[in-house]
């Protein structure tokens, strides 16, 4: 049993330990913490290897939009480097995903709301096909 199959192909151990062993360059760190690297790429491939090592829990929702795009190949900037900001006024600051938990969104009417939706206004005429 080999320390790749013990630790798993993805599993943050794994990814951890490629961090440490392997040549990589840290890139940069974005508000949250998350830490970007680069690496060369596999063999067979053109493109160098980027991943994210995440502060805290692994949420992939944490990574800003600049920091995906770098991550994805859709740009060759590097967010920290950039003499303006990505962020705009209008943008809001991350919100966790709270799907699962107690802070989740649930609309009126839902089983955990009380199960009551609000009485229909009356505007609503149904629509019958022509005989």
């Amino acid at each position: 049993m080999g320390l790749l199959n013990f630790l798993g192909a993805l599993s943050p151990a794994h990814i951890l330990f490629f961090t440490w062993t392997r040549r990589r360059a840290l890139v940069g760190t974005d508000q949250s913490g998350n830490r970007y690297y680069r690496g060369r790429p596999i063999k067979g491939y053109r493109h160098e290897r980027r991943w994210v090592l995440y502060k805290g829990a692994p949420e992939a929702s944490t990574v800003p939009a600049e920091w995906h795009g770098w991550l994805h190949h859709q740009t060759d900037v590097i967010p920290a480097e950039q003499a303006e900001s990505f962020r705009r006024p209008w943008q809001k600051p991350h919100i966790p995903n709270r799907t699962g938990t107690n802070q989740a969104y649930r609309p009126p009417g839902h089983l955990l709301e009380g199960g009551k939706r609000p009485a229909a206004t009356g505007d609503y005429e149904a629509w019958t096909p022509p005989q």
